[in-house]
């Protein structure tokens, strides 16, 4: 809850007339805007110190006010993290992200580039499909990308304090990105700085968003060439290995143990998703313990994968490479990197 809605709050429990909570609210958002400027002179001395030029930070800092919507919703911002909280079952929301609007855009978003996207995995080996699936995923093949203000959302949230370092730090990725030429009107996005088709955050832009056109531009915003590219660079950039699929939806027998399977290490990284994982065996191993694949083939008896049973025993498995890391990089969450998979297999039916 937002300070102007706590002083709100508290007034009327207490009985305060209208005008008098309009008042002390008034006055509690003009604190907020006070110490949001004093923050943004701070922030001018970083950025100074990083090399982003003063005439940029002239045109773009001026223009900034305090926005309490965004600090809203990163507070509001749902999920349990507690190591033993339980784990809602994959097949609803493999139904609302893989349903058959989605697939049918994909498919002819991937008909409509298979010339660009099998340059690109010429290129990095990535899959055109699995692009156009993170694509379809993030925005709906572009359908929104969000509509908030990055700088000024981004400095709201740094100057809020509770994830400082993140946030101030993709806020002066955003005036690096309008100090070498991105309009300040393209940046728009979420309310937590995701911008563009492939929803980058400012900092990931300037390291991967890739030229797929060769006009000399990374334009992420409406430039489907340069997105498709900018994804398979950024998969490539997290270890996606040429050849492998990211996993396969499998059968696993009744009378499998899973106890040997467990895995003993702990992930730095999101460890309720890898959690979930069992440890490493080879196809050719997963195969002797009696796994079957749904669609009957199976990879290089030589490719390692994990096994995941996202709605418990005697539900669809999934053997899972290492290249469905690579889309955990992305998004590390195993709901969005299952779907992702499945989505990339149907738009390339």
């Amino acid at each position: 809850m937002s300070k102007k809605r706590r002083v709100s709050r508290i007034l009327l429990s207490a009985g305060f007339a209208g005008a008098a909570v309009l008042s002390l609210t008034a006055s509690a958002s003009a604190q907020d805007e006070a110490g949001f400027q004093s923050y943004l002179r701070t922030v001018r001395a970083e950025a100074l110190r990083q090399g982003i030029s003063a005439r940029t930070l002239d045109a773009v800092l001026p223009t900034l006010t305090f926005n309490p919507r965004v600090v809203e919703l990163d507070r509001a911002q749902p999920g349990d993290t507690r190591p033993n909280a339980p784990i809602p079952r994959f097949a609803p929301y493999r139904e609302r992200h893989v349903d058959a609007a989605r697939i049918g855009r994909g498919q002819r978003a991937y008909r409509a580039n298979l010339t660009r996207l099998a340059q690109i995995e010429r290129e990095t080996g990535v899959p055109g499909k699995v692009l156009i699936a993170i694509w379809g995923h993030e925005t709906n093949y572009g359908g929104y990308t969000g509509n908030f203000d990055l700088p000024r959302s981004l400095a709201t949230l740094a100057y809020e304090g509770r994830r400082r370092e993140l946030f101030q730090g993709e806020f002066i990725a955003t005036l690096k990105m309008i100090d070498q030429g991105v309009p300040r009107e393209r940046l728009k996005g979420s309310w937590a700085g995701a911008t563009g088709y492939p929803q980058f955050l400012p900092s990931v832009y300037l390291r991967l968003a890739k030229d797929g056109d060769g006009d000399g531009r990374a334009d992420i915003w409406t430039n489907e060439a340069d997105t498709l590219a900018s994804i398979a660079n950024y998969l490539r950039s997290a270890g996606w290995r040429r050849g492998q699929p990211w996993g396969i939806a499998v059968n696993v027998p009744g009378g499998l143990s899973r106890a040997p399977l467990a895995s003993r290490t702990t992930s730095p990284r999101c460890p309720r998703v890898f959690d979930r994982h069992s440890q490493w065996r080879t196809m050719r191993e997963w195969r002797a313990l009696g796994i079957v694949p749904q669609n009957g083939a199976w990879p290089a008896d030589t490719v390692q994968a994990t096994l995941i049973e996202p709605d418990g025993p005697g539900q669809t498995a999934y053997l899972l490479t290492g290249n469905y890391r690579a889309i955990l990089d992305y998004n590390c969450s195993n709901f969005y990197a299952l779907s992702v998979g499945l989505l990339a297999d149907e738009v390339a039916r």
